[in-house]
Parts: C-alpha cells; sequence; structure tokens
C-alpha cells in the first residue's frame, strides 16, 4: 500500500470511487434553490468548476459533506461518500416545495479522480477542479462497466496507477484532512475541524445553519477540536487520548504513528497521550 500512497503523493495515480454518490440537482431554479442551503457559494461555479460543501442542521450541525460540481447553469452534481448517516438527496428532497428543481441519483455516472493533475485528459472531454481529495481533477465517466472499464486503460496508459480506497484513506491520515463522519460526527460544527474556507462562504447571504455557525465564527470557538498529531509509536482508532490521568478526546483516525484526533478545547494546549501511553505530538 505504501507505493499507492507515494503514487498519490507524486500525482502519479488514479481512483475509481465505486463509494461516492453522485446527485444530480437540474431545474431552472437549481442554482439559486442550492445556493440558499448549502454552505459553498453555488453562484458563482462555472463549469468545470467545483467546491467542497456542507448541509448543516439550524443549529449549525453537519447533516452531510459533498463536493458540489458544476455541469452548467441549470444542473449540479453532488459527489457524497456512502458512509455518511444520511444521503443529501433525501436530506434536500423536503426543500423543494414548488421550486423548479429535480433531484435524481445516478447509477450510470461514475467518478474518477485524479488527484494532483493539472488538467483533465484529453479524451475525457471535461474534468473538474479541484478534486474531491484537494488539488486535483475529477472525471465523471457515463455509460456502462464497459465504458469505466476503456477509462480504467486510458488512465493507466498514461503513466496512471490505479490505486484503492485504503491508499486514499491512509495519505489523507497522512495529510491531517478531517473527513465527515469519521473525524466529525453529526455533533459537529464546521468550526471543530477548521472548515471554514471555500466549504463555507460567510459572503453570499444566507444558508442552512449560518447564524449559528456566524455565532462561533464572531464570538466564541467550539467545545472539541480535530487536530492532525503523530505518535511515538503505533496508534490506533478509538484510543482514548488523555492528559494529567484524565481522557479527553478519541484518536478517530490512525495508520501506522500517524492520526487524527478529537479532543476538548481546553486540552488542545496539553500534553497529550493515547490511554495506553504512547505520546502525541500534534503536527
Amino acid at each position: 500500500m505504501r507505493s499507492q500512497v507515494r503514487s498519490l503523493e507524486g500525482a502519479r495515480a488514479f481512483v475509481e470511487h465505486a463509494d461516492v454518490t453522485l446527485t444530480l440537482v437540474a431545474g431552472d431554479d437549481a442554482r439559486r434553490w442550492l445556493q440558499d442551503l448549502v454552505t459553498t457559494n453555488v453562484a458563482t461555479l462555472d463549469r468545470g468548476q467545483s467546491r467542497p460543501s456542507f448541509l448543516l442542521t439550524p443549529t449549525g450541525r453537519i447533516r452531510a459533506a459533498f463536493q458540489v460540481l458544476c455541469l452548467g447553469e441549470r444542473d449540479l452534481l453532488l459527489a457524497q461518500p456512502i458512509d455518511q448517516p444520511a444521503s443529501v438527496a433525501d436530506l434536500l428532497a423536503p426543500y423543494v416545495l414548488s421550486s423548479d428543481v429535480t433531484i435524481d441519483v445516478s447509477s450510470r455516472v461514475r467518478l474518477f479522480a485524479v488527484p494532483g493533475a493539472s488538467s483533465a485528459p484529453a479524451w475525457s472531454g471535461q474534468g473538474w477542479r479541484p478534486s474531491i481529495h484537494g488539488p486535483g481533477v475529477d472525471l465523471l465517466i457515463e455509460g456502462t462497466e464497459e465504458d469505466r472499464a476503456e477509462a480504467r486503460l486510458r488512465l493507466e496508459a498514461e503513466g496512471l496507477v490505479p490505486v484503492g480506497s485504503e491508499a486514499v484513506e491512509a495519505r489523507r491520515i497522512e495529510l491531517g484532512m478531517p473527513r465527515f463522519p469519521v473525524d466529525l460526527d453529526e455533533e459537529s460544527l464546521p468550526a471543530e475541524g477548521e472548515l471554514q474556507g471555500e466549504e463555507i462562504d460567510f459572503t453570499k447571504g444566507c444558508f442552512l445553519g449560518q447564524e449559528a455557525v456566524a455565532k462561533v465564527r464572531n464570538l466564541g470557538h467550539p467545545t472539541r477540536v480535530v487536530l492532525a498529531a503523530r505518535g511515538d509509536g503505533p496508534v490506533r482508532p478509538r484510543d482514548a487520548v488523555r492528559t494529567g490521568g484524565r481522557d479527553v478526546g478519541v484518536v478517530t483516525s490512525a495508520n501506522g504513528s500517524s492520526a487524527i484526533i478529537r479532543v476538548r478545547w481546553d486540552a488542545r494546549d496539553a500534553p497529550l497521550s493515547t490511554a495506553a501511553g504512547t505520546p502525541l505530538r500534534l503536527r
């Protein structure tokens, strides 16, 4: 797996995402309607651009995390990992009401990610940047399994190595990138993972949970925080995180000695270790 991680780090790999659900939001009102609900700025997206986003509760807690890919003026695609507690399609459906909006989950389109790539292959016709993994390009391959097999062969012919979800997860942990619902849960505010860049646009106007998120941003801090750490030895997911003999958090993700931890805000600067006594140093 280490060689696959190195290929990802060197922009020499691609990931075929059968573990990502693609939801099409279309219609004359689609862009304006979605703009009023999700945290990112949908209105300024051009075809070929994408942005990470959340759908929040009215109290600012995370309900879903996804990437918004702009297909055109009327069509937007939401790429959501399948391990999340609820489908973004189901969460958005009650808000349609009389708007000219349709929501459809696509089964004929597969997302291929090429992390670190500067442009899409010429044969793909269109790529979306950034990737769901950060810098890079995402491709949408529509059709049958034969069409996807042809796409794999073409990507490999360009010198790219196919990698699996374990390598993607190892790289994510090494980079210290928090993920919902692994490091952040349904009780989390985005501020816990310091996810207030493109994910949350405070200049665009109202969105669900905006008031609660702005209150935390302007007047205080979350009660807990997600941090990248490294142990002096191997670390395991779900290990308790301790300081001064008391539990103050948990290891949410781990790969070898690299970890992501969620701890109480007042413990973030304290000396930390796992319950087994392995010292943890913030990265």
